[in-house]
């Protein structure tokens, strides 16, 4: 965590759907907290891990911050002790909400979400209806018990349609992304599955996703070593063709904010001041990647045999 990072009080724990709890962070007191959009997350430590978890609450709510945590036993062990060991009055370390999944201006939207991808959507099918914007939702889920917000949802005034699995089968995408109104994006956030899928059937051009996890991409593995000017600390360093940006910056001792190490937090975006990177992320837009303002240092690596980051 940053110079940045809060440190919060849980004031609530609830259940939303079976084995999804919401949990909302103030400040211990009673402070505002830094303003978000929909589309945010913030990084949570927990259990000496950090992981990312999209807002969901009301960002008109200046006091509180909302998470929404799928209790997965696979996982590496995030929101098992979220679910397991974190209660109402215990202190957590979080960083400033961050937003690379943010709700352009546009007509109208269809926001498709999978499981416990419905949290970024649900705060951004609330942003729709307040700019007057028409939208509509397709939300599934393994069974209605485990969707969660569907009440809340609901009440929002939208178009939604809630699709169990074991009622109906998986999402319709052909009928879902039928005849979109010129101007309509589509943002989708959900399981690996569904995101190829959407991929498949939607324009890129309209097209927003967020991903929890890193798809799995076959490379040729002939990387190649490179050197990296880091501007701010006077250091000029090799990056060795098996290892990443982001861990030659660590072993030289310069200090750098990382948390998934897969490209798809945003955590160690770094700002690039000469050469040109091998995007290799899965945060940035095709047109942030022509710009190459940027780099994700996690797995991004260099296309110029030279970079020179703002580090």
């Amino acid at each position: 965590m940053s110079e940045t990072s809060l440190h919060l009080t849980v004031h609530r724990m609830t259940w939303e759907a079976e084995g999804v709890l919401s949990v909302e962070l103030v400040h211990p007191d009673g402070k505002p907290l830094p303003a978000w959009t929909p589309g945010a997350h913030i990084d949570v430590e927990v259990g000496g891990l950090i992981r990312q978890y999209s807002l969901c609450g009301d960002p008109r709510t200046a006091t509180a911050y909302r998470i929404g945590v799928l209790d997965a036993p696979a996982s590496r062990g995030g929101s098992r002790h979220v679910h397991t060991r974190l209660r109402p009055g215990r202190t957590v370390t979080v960083s400033e909400p961050r937003n690379h999944f943010a709700l352009e201006d546009a007509p109208g939207y269809v926001f498709v979400a999978g499981g416990i991808g419905i949290t970024p959507l649900l705060a951004m099918a609330r942003e729709a209806g307040r700019r007057g914007a028409d939208w509509r939702m397709v939300y599934g889920g393994r069974s209605r018990a485990s969707m969660a917000f569907t009440d809340e949802l609901a009440a929002l005034g939208g178009d939604v349609s809630v699709v169990p699995q074991d009622e109906h089968g998986h999402i319709d995408l052909d009928t879902a992304l039928a005849g979109l109104p010129a101007g309509t994006l589509v943002y989708c956030c959900g399981p690996e599955p569904l995101l190829t899928a959407v991929e498949q059937k939607c324009p890129a051009e309209r097209l927003r996703v967020e991903r929890f996890a890193a798809p799995t991409v076959e490379r040729a593995g002939d990387d190649e070593a490179f050197e990296v000017e880091c501007r701010a600390s006077g250091r000029t360093l090799t990056v060795g063709a098996d290892t990443s940006i982001l861990q030659a910056v660590e072993d030289a001792g310069i200090g750098v904010d990382s948390s998934c190490r897969e490209g798809i937090c945003g955590s160690c975006e770094t700002r690039v001041l000469d050469g040109t990177p091998d995007h290799r992320d899965f945060l940035l837009s095709e047109a942030e990647h022509t710009a190459n303002a940027t780099m994700m240092i996690c797995v991004s690596r260099c296309a110029s045999g030279r970079l020179v980051l703002d580090l």
